[in-house]
């Protein structure tokens, strides 16, 4: 099944958030637990950032990344050396894996960018064992001040996109309360949700508005797509808001996931 996350370019992806998905990672692993000898699949594990969290932690028997996106999975097989780790393209939905092969299924900013999400958690319920554990986590709802400010920007520049962003519908994980009721949807038990909070820092304007221009994710797509006028006048517009906000120097700002894990009964 195809993800909404434009994935073509896995150094441009790390410039973005892989900086931010490696803090995220250490919270995550935190709120999930480990138990020493798992079996582990990191699913949609991108460029690997989870997974080099969890090969340094609680002593996994086995970790397994997963990923539609080939260019992201060929990062991971480079920046996690760990002879327990291996990468392969997969489908979140139709996992190439028997039953019961994971002691636990851990996944960091992916199911908020897979149509299915049912089918995503359908499938990694029937790859996890009896009495195993499925832990996700994606950004909440308004959870990005950081990023908040690109939109802003880029809405003094296109009058019609304020109004298309705040007609859209949040994404029901992105709301409290909406993984606990796919979860337990899902028959599972033990079903715990909480907020995951860390702190992204950028040294100056230039730090936070280059990650923009390698075309990941939602905000990269959209400044990829301007013409290059409309883009030098975004850009502008960026570092109007960004220096009226904290000046020529650093801009520090929390960012907050919602987190979510549970049990298969047995």
């Amino acid at each position: 099944m195809p993800s909404t996350f434009t994935a073509t370019d896995a150094s441009a992806y790390e410039l973005q958030m892989g900086r931010w998905s490696r803090r995220l990672a250490v919270r995550f692993v935190d709120f999930a637990g480990l138990a020493p000898g798992e079996r582990l699949l990191d699913l949609g594990c991108g460029t690997g950032s989870l997974s080099a969290e969890l090969a340094t932690r609680a002593e996994p028997a086995a970790i397994v990344g997963v990923d539609l996106a080939e260019p992201y999975v060929e990062h991971a097989r480079v920046a996690v050396v760990d002879p327990r780790a291996r990468f392969q393209v997969a489908d979140a939905c139709d996992l190439p894996f028997a039953a019961d092969s994971f002691e636990r299924v851990l996944s960091l900013l992916v199911l908020q960018f897979i149509p299915d999400p049912a089918g995503a958690l359908a499938e990694a319920a029937r790859v996890v064992r009896p009495g195993g554990g499925i832990a996700a986590t994606v950004w909440q709802s308004g959870g990005l001040p950081a990023f908040d400010l690109f939109w802003r920007a880029a809405e003094t520049i296109d009058p019609g996109l304020k109004a298309k962003r705040a007609a859209a519908t949040p994404n029901a994980l992105a709301l409290p309360g909406g993984f606990a009721s796919l979860w337990r949807a899902q028959g599972l038990i033990a079903v715990d949700e909480a907020r995951l909070r860390i702190i992204m820092d950028f040294a100056d304007f230039d730090d936070y508005w280059l990650p923009f221009t390698g075309g990941q994710g939602s905000a990269g797509s959209y400044t990829a797509g301007l013409a290059p006028a409309r883009r030098d006048a975004f850009r502008d517009a960026l570092r109007g808001l960004y220096e009226a906000e904290v000046g020529s120097g650093p801009l520090s700002a929390e960012a907050t996931a919602i987190a979510c894990k549970g049990k298969l009964p047995g």
